[in-house]
């Protein structure tokens, strides 16, 4: 009987030790370094006027951009 290329099924591979317990952590890391800096800034440079929402804007904006950049690690 011949065998068709459909037919062979592959394992799927193991990732690598670095992708599988490495990575998550440097990304974890970075994400929450940039948001607590981001977030720290924020308040620091207050300016006159926007009262709360500048802090809560700042904040949004870096976790809608770490959850875009590091969100499929």
């Amino acid at each position: 009987k011949e065998v068709m290329d459909m037919d062979i099924k592959f394992k799927p591979s193991q990732p690598h030790w670095y992708e599988r317990y490495v990575q998550p952590c440097v990304a974890e890391l970075l994400g929450c370094t940039f948001f607590i800096f981001i977030g720290c800034l924020s308040v620091v440079e207050d300016a006159e006027g926007a009262g709360r929402l500048q802090p809560a804007l700042a904040h949004g904006l870096a976790l809608g951009l770490t959850i875009a950049v590091l969100g499929d690690i």
